[in-house]
């Protein structure tokens, strides 16, 4: 075949490559699976906060019914937008007992990808907002516990993450969720910021920075990048690079079974919220731990305010009388888009996708981390079902 022939051909199936991919999509065989998605922090209808979990749904092509696949403005208890600054709200509260019950019985899998909830300064401005102001809807009710009971004592597969049980969630439904789940949330929360400057990064929370303000003769003597820890009672512990930290990006550390089992990466930068748990493992097994980089300073910092020196970002507890896992960042809340989950084979080409040596993308976190991770999950859900 001469050099012209071959452009002839080779051409047209590259520029043909894309429709091949979506027909594998649509016409690969669908996979009834029920999932039961919490999310009370959707701002929008492109449901950020668990969009990750609708794209696997999709791409895998499982379906809400036989026939009806998951639309992510739709198909979850929550939060739900409407235009002119008004919402609905249809979360697990307005179920009664028989009602929980029924929807343990009917769901395959509980998810809550969020309870963190939505604010009003940041729902009638449309936007995210640096400020703290009242809440008009959030935390785990005294429902979600109830369903996730139910869900428990039907052996179902459940799987919670970061601020789950974290503010705005009292304290009474926290704690039936630590006993029911054998952990403990230590009441710590923590993300990366790529510079503590006020001036240059404008996403720096404004009531991070009053608080620490607060207790430090309001001075912020911070500029490089770093890491920021918030505990439930507000008060702010900042690890700053060179200062206190030898890397400030925190890590996931995995070995052994989630590399194995999970198709996990041995090592995952993550620079995004996460929270400082401590499960029973005598109960729970930790699949991966987040790793600070500190240096001496750093680590006397950390022991001053009494946060571990590592914790885990996976736990899970698989037997015969329940499985649940919990993550303990906001694994599900990733920047991408629903466009691609159309196309059969698209991880092939996720290298086109983000740049992972930008410490603050996400991109790579869905493509290596989770989307692997999920796959395997349901996967092995759906053949439990058999």
């Amino acid at each position: 075949m001469n050099k012209k022939r071959f452009l002839l051909f080779i051409i047209p199936f590259i520029l043909l490559f894309p429709l091949w991919m979506w027909a594998a999509w649509y016409f690969a065989p669908k996979t009834k699976l029920v999932v039961a998605i919490v999310d009370k922090t959707v701002l929008d209808r492109d449901g950020q906060e668990h969009i990750s979990l609708t794209w696997i749904l999709n791409n895998h092509r499982y379906t809400k019914t036989s026939t009806d696949r998951y639309l992510i403005g739709d198909d979850y208890f929550g939060f739900f937008p409407k235009e002119n600054e008004k919402f609905r709200i249809k979360g697990l509260e307005r179920f009664s007992s028989d009602q929980l019950n029924q929807l343990s019985n009917d769901a395959d899998i509980a998810y809550f990808t969020d309870t963190y909830g939505i604010y009003k300064n940041e729902w009638y401005s449309q936007k995210g907002s640096t400020e703290r102001s009242g809440i008009l809807y959030g935390g785990m009710s005294a429902q979600d516990v109830e369903f996730l009971q139910d869900m428990k004592a039907r052996h179902k597969l459940i799987i919670t993450e970061f601020n789950t049980i974290g503010s705005p969630t009292n304290a009474d439904n926290r704690n039936k969720f630590e006993k029911l789940f054998a952990m403990h949330w230590t009441g710590w929360t923590a993300r990366y910021f790529d510079s503590f400057d006020t001036v240059k990064n404008k996403e720096l929370p404004r009531w991070l920075i009053n608080d620490y303000k607060r207790e430090h003769n309001l001075k912020w003597p911070f500029h490089k990048a770093g890491l920021a820890f918030v505990s439930n009672d507000d008060q702010v512990v900042v690890l700053e690079d060179s200062t206190h930290l030898t890397d400030p990006v925190p890590h996931i550390i995995t070995l052994g079974y989630g590399q194995k089992k999970l198709s996990l990466p041995e090592r995952m930068k993550y620079p995004f919220w996460f929270d400082v748990i401590a499960p029973d493992l005598s109960v729970n097994h930790a699949i991966s731990r987040f790793e600070i980089s500190t240096n001496a300073n750093g680590a006397a910092e950390m022991k001053k305010y009494n946060i571990p020196a590592t914790f885990p970002a996976i736990i899970m507890h698989k037997d015969k009388d329940y499985q649940f896992y919990y993550f303990s960042g906001d694994f599900c809340d990733n920047p991408i888009g629903m466009g691609t989950s159309y196309f059969k084979g698209i991880s092939f080409f996720k290298w086109m996708l983000y740049n992972s040596d930008e410490p603050t993308e996400r991109k790579s976190f869905f493509w290596d981390f989770y989307r692997p991770m999920m796959t395997h999950i349901l996967e092995e859900n759906v053949a439990g079902k058999k």
